[in-house]
């Protein structure tokens, strides 16, 4: 019965996301990874503009990394709602 409760650990492709800690909330390093692309970006530091101005106004300050990350999280808290991934699982929350 020992393997019924054993938790499979997936992982990212990068790495970096691979290394944040996951507190057991759904789609949390999927939430982490996307704040720490948007502060990094040159939208935030270098203009001091707001999170939501900056993926608002698409003009090239924020990496397209931080837009995938993006839309992955949204995928992941949008299949939490989604009766179907009771079977087939979150997507990209690990």
């Amino acid at each position: 019965m020992a393997s019924l409760q054993h938790r499979q650990q997936q992982e990212f492709e990068e790495d970096e996301l691979n290394k944040l800690q996951s507190t057991g909330v759904a789609c949390d390093r999927l939430r982490q990874a996307l704040k720490k692309c948007i502060k990094d970006s040159p939208c935030v530091q270098r203009d001091a503009r707001s999170a939501q101005d900056c993926i608002n106004a698409h003009d090239g300050t924020v990496p397209d990394r931080c837009f995938s990350l993006l839309s992955n999280f949204s995928d992941c808290k949008r299949s939490m709602v989604d009766m179907r991934s009771r079977f087939r699982g979150r997507k990209g929350d690990v």
